[in-house]
């Protein structure tokens, strides 16, 4: 109970319209406080309840939620809903349609990249494409357990394929179609797929991307099948290992019977960067990931029968795994689902957008909330936006002034924002406000969700009370969170839990003001947060040095107005080796490869000498003051070379700073 003040502040924040108050599903903070205390005291019990909402096959006999988080006690463990069985498509799809009629309610609004470009998709007819490609699947072989790669852009058939995965109980490995071959590759790989699902190409803006050349020489390395969405392009064809998507489908059945799975049993695979350069594998299993993410969406975004909702996510990413796909699907949400970018082809695209379709909920990230506060308030203000009643954030914090401009341009002072803070291990919302229930600080995520239990740790595992800063750790699990790495259970340990013993550690740096609002520091790691998207600085160093001129490598972050942090990048040169421009395209050229156009880095300095200890560590607190030309290093006496450290700020970019 002390995480939660007893009465909300009344200083310095926002609270939800009236009207909002008589909607929301948590219609005050009093309620709020009570049901959390009850989520964390007695969870089985809480989500129990929750659990009521879903079809089982077979009730749980087991208890319904158990876990140890104490690698000194054992191995680490979270199991929700023990004993149980069930199908998460069954739950998306049929359940709504049969037991709530929901059968020709709107389940998508596809807006295309060029305007004018759109489907729409009932719960009905995406029930009937879902069964015809899971039978597909099985007439390609595919079964329970079996892992399938998807590599494919923001298109209906993308949903088609993940749900398709689910009802026959095989996991699905969704790789962002802006990833390189060698990404995709790796992915493939460490996962075991056996079949590839891609497009032949998309375009995002104005430019063409390829899939189809991407993922031919990703699977040069082995063999597994290839399914086509659409042959509009002209693209190489090998008919001993590619098939056609429409050619399958037309011979399919469109009734499949749903695979009944154990709550336990994984659902799917998705990548997220590792500090040691190497993706993690996050994997996460059926029944709890489906309670909380249905859980979240339902009560963070209020969601109302008659909402049209919109997360301007890529499915690539964890939050269109969760709040595209099954939270909204879960709850009987329309949902729109967008292919294009928010400026093309113009900057007033998202609010056409909004308009168009009578978007009630907008979830999106900060950068592209920075990116257009740079064109100004018209592009927003020419459109009405009169149907918004919530406005969300995600990916990485947002900060203050881009807040106020969200939430009175766009939002016209009425729509309360939730500023929510997770991670793809941790399946959904963690630390969020909740409309109208929480009152708002611009640039906090507040309070922790029903069920989470946050604390802040020093470097000695201590926690602090009041008002503190340290490492953002939890102290019990939530039914969503992930399960294990795929393959490396002793990698999952050694990760989340072994330095603090009892918390999941996040790898956040985290303050909590004298208020109890909790505000995201960054990544303490050596990860950086790139619009949104989460970089391993060794995976990029990694790369720079696979090319013959490079002898090291240190990649940094450095604050950018637009995309949260940019990479800046210290190479050092082989003997005889000259730096100019174009090795530096070169470098970027290889980064853009082997990582995706994501990881392009944005400065690359030459760097004769790296500010190394005397054992040799870089010091990279050093290298990420120089590329902010900050002069105050602090104590620097364990350089053996401190003299590396005035050559290299001689030596910095220009970066307008």
């Amino acid at each position: 109970s002390e995480m939660i003040p007893d009465k909300a502040p009344k200083e310095d924040v926002f609270h939800g319209s009236e009207d909002m108050k008589k909607s929301a599903h948590v219609p005050s903070f009093e309620k709020y406080k009570e049901l959390y205390l009850k989520s964390i005291e007695n969870p089985g019990e809480f989500w129990g309840d929750i659990a009521k909402d879903f079809f089982w096959k077979t009730k749980h006999t087991g208890r319904v939620f158990d876990y140890n988080f104490d690698v000194t006690k054992g191995e680490i463990f979270i199991k929700c809903m023990e004993g149980a069985s069930t199908n998460i498509c069954y739950n998306l799809l049929d359940y709504n349609i049969h037991e709530r009629n929901l059968g020709d309610k709107v389940a998508f609004y596809w807006e295309g990249n060029e305007p004018g470009d759109e489907l729409t998709v009932t719960y009905r007819e995406l029930l009937r494409r879902v069964c015809q490609f899971a039978n597909v699947l099985k007439s390609q072989g595919v079964k329970k357990g079996d892992r399938v790669s998807i590599y494919m852009p923001m298109v209906i058939e993308l949903v088609v394929a993940m749900l398709g995965c689910a009802r026959i109980g095989a996991v699905h490995s969704i790789v962002f179609a802006g990833f390189s071959a060698e990404s995709l590759c790796e992915r493939i790989m460490d996962s075991q797929c056996s079949l590839l699902i891609t497009a032949d190409g998309f375009y995002r803006g104005d430019k063409l991307i390829n899939l189809k050349l991407l993922a031919d020489e990703a699977l040069r390395k082995f063999c597994v099948r290839v399914h086509l969405c659409f042959i509009s392009l002209q693209v190489p064809w090998n008919p001993e290992v590619d098939l056609c998507w429409h050619s399958l489908l037309r011979e399919a059945s469109d009734e499949c019977e749903p695979e009944w799975c154990e709550s336990e049993d994984p659902l799917f695979i998705l990548y997220t960067s590792g500090s040691t350069g190497k993706p993690k594998g996050v994997l996460h299993t059926i029944s709890g990931y489906m309670l909380y993410t249905a859980t979240t969406f339902k009560m963070v975004f209020d969601h109302q029968p008659d909402d049209i909702y919109w997360c301007t996510a890529d499915i690539g990413w964890i939050t269109g795994h969760s709040y595209i796909t099954y939270g909204p699907l879960a709850s009987g949400a329309t949902s729109v689902l967008f292919e294009g970018l928010p400026t093309y082809p113009d900057v007033g695209r998202m609010w056409e957008i909004v308009d168009k379709y009578r978007v009630t909920k907008f979830y999106t990230a900060p950068t592209a909330i920075r990116l257009l506060t740079k064109y100004g308030n018209e592009p927003v203000q020419k459109y009405k936006r009169e149907s918004l009643k919530v406005l969300g954030t995600v990916g990485e914090p947002i900060n203050p002034e881009a807040w106020q401009w969200y939430y009175s341009v766009v939002g016209d002072s009425r729509c309360p924002i939730v500023d929510t803070y997770w991670q793809t291990e941790t399946g959904g919302h963690v630390l969020t406000p909740l409309p109208a229930a929480t009152p708002l600080k611009p640039g906090s995520s507040t309070f922790p969700f029903f069920g989470v239990v946050p604390a802040i740790l020093n470097e000695s595992g201590e926690e602090l009370e009041g008002p503190s800063e340290g490492y953002l750790v939890f102290k019990q699990p939530w039914p969503g969170l992930m399960r294990t790495v795929y393959g490396n259970h002793q990698r999952f340990e050694t990760t989340y839990f072994k330095k603090f013993p009892g918390y999941y550690i996040t790898g956040d740096g985290c303050r909590r003001d004298k208020d109890g609002y909790y505000w995201i520091t960054g990544r303490i790691d050596d990860m950086l947060n790139v619009s949104g998207h989460l970089l391993s600085t060794a995976e990029v160093e990694s790369a720079l040095v696979e090319h013959e001129s490079v002898a090291e490598a240190a990649v940094v972050g450095r604050p950018h107005p637009i995309k949260g942090e940019s990479l800046y990048c210290f190479v050092t040169l082989n003997e005889g080796v000259t730096y100019n421009h174009t090795l530096e395209a070169e470098l970027k050229k290889q980064v853009r490869e082997k990582i995706g156009a994501i990881a392009t880095p944005d400065y690359i300095q030459n760097a004769p000498g790296l500010p190394k200890t005397r054992s040799g560590k870089i010091m990279r607190r050093v290298l990420r003051k120089i590329a902010c030309d900050e002069q105050e290093l602090g104590d620097i006496s364990t350089l053996a070379d401190s003299s590396v450290v005035e050559q290299l700020f001689q030596n910095r970019c220009c970066t307008g700073v």
